[in-house]
């Protein structure tokens, strides 16, 4: 017996799948400009360790994949689920052409090998706070 609950059409999860994509290139660009600039600036977030080793996490990932030759888990998912519906809607046609250059995989994994040695170089040169305190 079937129990109810949402189910989503292939098309509707591939546009999901591609807002997630798309958030999380945002929050590493996002981080990539932020961090220097807010050093530069003195703002207080972008030495917050949770928001930090998130960002250094989701750009290893990235990092770790392309350096394996392989495709974005994400860029994975939305092709499987993109080959089974019918022509996408222009907005995420648009949005696909934005994120999904047609590069070969190689000059991808350059691209994100060099930007996560820069997020680990920021860890050094703008290191989070410390959180803990040493008691007496």
């Amino acid at each position: 017996m079937r129990q109810p609950g949402i189910v989503m059409s292939p098309g509707t999860l591939a546009a999901t799948i591609l807002a997630i994509h798309g958030a999380v290139i945002a929050f590493n660009l996002f981080g990539l400009i932020a961090i220097p600039m807010g050093s530069w600036r003195h703002w207080r977030f972008i030495r917050e360790p949770v928001w930090r080793w998130l960002h250094v996490a989701s750009l290893a990932i990235v990092a770790l994949q392309a350096g394996l030759g392989r495709a974005c888990f994400l860029t994975i998912w939305q092709d499987e689920l993109t080959g089974l519906t019918a022509a996408a809607p222009l907005i995420m046609r648009t949005v696909n052409a934005v994120i999904y250059w047609p590069l070969p995989l190689w000059v991808f994994a350059a691209i994100y090998l060099t930007l996560f040695g820069y997020t680990l170089a920021l860890l050094w040169f703008v290191p989070p706070t410390r959180r803990w305190r040493e008691r007496d």
